[in-house]
């Protein structure tokens, strides 16, 4: 091989490893910027999965504060390409979300936990889901929460330690705590 030849392929070497090393870091840097697209979408999703957990027991979104309701998730650009999720309006006073139920003409409904223990606290002895969901449906007809909503409900009074459960076997009931 002559000198010549052996310049010829040092230079091609050296070329091809420039251009594997620029195309390394171009690389990099998408994968960073994935990377951190993830960490936001991962975020929003955890949020979103405490707010679901926060308001399990409702079945009506109508029923759920208004702020949640006019909070759209939005879509911003980061990067060309690229887009991350981002909450678009603050939150609003309580002031601003009552006077927005009065002005509807609805008048805003209690939440259904404190309309339950209120129905619990008109008897001494435990009460079951049913019997307490059938009552719901008697004494608010435009309420037509789901069976499993009122358990769901009911459960979260439970953890929250305004009623107890008491279990008979494979029966459930609930009493108010006093």
């Amino acid at each position: 091989m002559t000198s010549q030849s052996a310049a010829t392929l040092r230079s091609r070497y050296v070329e091809q490893a420039a251009s594997d090393l620029e195309e390394n870091r171009r690389l990099q840097q998408e994968l960073a910027k994935q990377s951190e697209v993830l960490k936001q979408q991962e975020a929003l999703l955890a949020e979103i999965l405490n707010l679901a957990e926060k308001y399990e027991g409702f079945a009506d979104t109508s029923r759920l504060p208004e702020q949640l309701q006019e909070e759209p998730v939005v879509a911003k650009a980061k990067a060309p390409g690229r887009a991350a999720s981002q909450r678009s309006a603050p939150a609003k006073s309580t002031q601003d979300t009552s006077a927005k139920a009065g002005a509807e003409g609805k008048p805003r409904q209690p939440l259904l936990g404190d309309v339950l223990a209120g129905l619990l606290g008109n008897y001494d002895e435990p009460r079951l889901a049913k019997e307490l969901r059938d009552e719901l449906l008697e004494k608010f007809p435009d309420r037509n929460p789901t069976p499993q909503v009122v358990r769901n409900t009911l459960e979260a009074l439970v953890a929250k330690g305004r009623i107890q459960r008491h279990k008979q076997q494979r029966t459930v009931l609930y009493t108010l705590v006093k």
